[in-house]
């Protein structure tokens, strides 16, 4: 009998959660998704330690400056070159995500994905293995909007409403990753309890209403479950088109045998009924804002980003200060 990872691989495109080349190597995903958070703990792992050393020589004086914008910088590098070496592993899309701190603000949402395509272009790898990471804001899903129009996909993530998905289908943005477990972790918080089974479970049901909508209404936008706190969310999802797992999931899935069956229907537009209007931006402020959960989720994701970005350049400067004490 196979493994429940590999039968899941047969209704749904696994993608790693993680920055582990190991991880990636062992569990044969089509795609893997990098964020701050993730870098971050690829900046302890013994085999990135000579990337991260030549990243930082590469990127010159100003990685070893110790103002933001040269730290930054550096972290753009060290993102590009982990992605580049998952690219080189998977044979499909590696998502790198734009600073959280830019959010609200288009135009430098879409100068810095720019900036990462030429970078990941200087590697050899093309944008076609790329999706760019931004936060489902107003002014990410514009600057999406855009850089669809470039062709620069786009993943949009920190998605929590239906608000949300409602405008990343309508600006065509390539992916979305609606959150399953912080939206649980939310409602088990709020209601006072510890568990939800799986078909009762809100984050589950809440990426099923994405998909379930998508469908209705015809768009193309690939639905990738995201943020899951155990294998029985990951499996009352199997049959969304992608699910990012981290690798301690996908090892209790890869040595758990069984047949994983369909939960939700793939296909978009098998039902289709166009939506009338798009939204404009104060009616998805306003929809937005009468979901609290959406709102409080969506601003701790920003704020826990950019808090790992931060110390990601942080320590940036500590290491190419040793480099150079040294």
């Amino acid at each position: 009998m196979p493994s429940r990872l590999d039968s899941l691989k047969q209704i749904s495109t696994v993608v790693a959660d993680t920055g582990d080349l190991e991880a990636i190597r062992t569990y044969q995903p089509v795609d893997s998704t990098t964020n701050p958070s993730l870098l971050l703990k690829a900046f302890d792992l013994p085999g990135y330690q000579d990337l991260i050393d030549q990243t930082l020589a590469n990127a010159g004086d100003s990685a070893r400056e110790t103002h933001e914008t040269s730290r930054e910088h550096a972290v753009d590098c060290l993102s590009v070159a982990v992605g580049a070496g998952i690219a080189r592993a998977i044979p499909g899309r590696v998502s790198t995500e734009v600073a959280a701190r830019l959010s609200f603000d288009r135009e430098a949402s879409i100068t810095k994905a720019r900036k990462l395509v030429a970078l990941y272009e200087q590697r050899g790898i093309g944008r076609d293995r790329i999706l760019i990471k931004l936060a489902s804001t107003w002014e990410g899903i514009r600057a999406a909007e855009q850089l669809e129009s470039e062709g620069i996909n786009c993943n949009l993530t920190l998605l929590f409403s239906d608000a949300q998905a409602r405008a990343c289908f309508e600006a065509g943005v390539f992916l979305v990753s609606p959150f399953v477990g912080r939206v649980t972790d939310w409602y088990k918080q709020v209601k006072g309890v510890s568990s939800y089974p799986p078909d009762e479970d809100p984050g589950v049901n809440f990426v099923r209403d994405v998909v379930n909508y998508r469908n209705r209404h015809g768009y193309s936008t690939v639905v990738m479950g995201a943020s899951f706190r155990n294998t029985e969310q990951i499996l009352a999802l199997a049959g969304c088109d992608r699910l990012t797992i981290s690798p301690a999931l996908l090892d209790e899935l890869a040595t758990d045998s069984g047949n994983v069956t369909p939960r939700l229907d793939q296909a978009p537009g098998s039902n289709t009924s166009p939506q009338t209007g798009q939204l404009n931006e104060s009616a998805f402020r306003w929809q937005h804002n009468q979901d609290p959960m959406a709102v409080d989720k969506l601003a701790e994701g920003i704020r826990k980003f950019d808090a790992d970005q931060t110390e990601l350049e942080r320590r940036i400067g500590e290491r190419a200060a040793t480099t150079v004490a040294g």
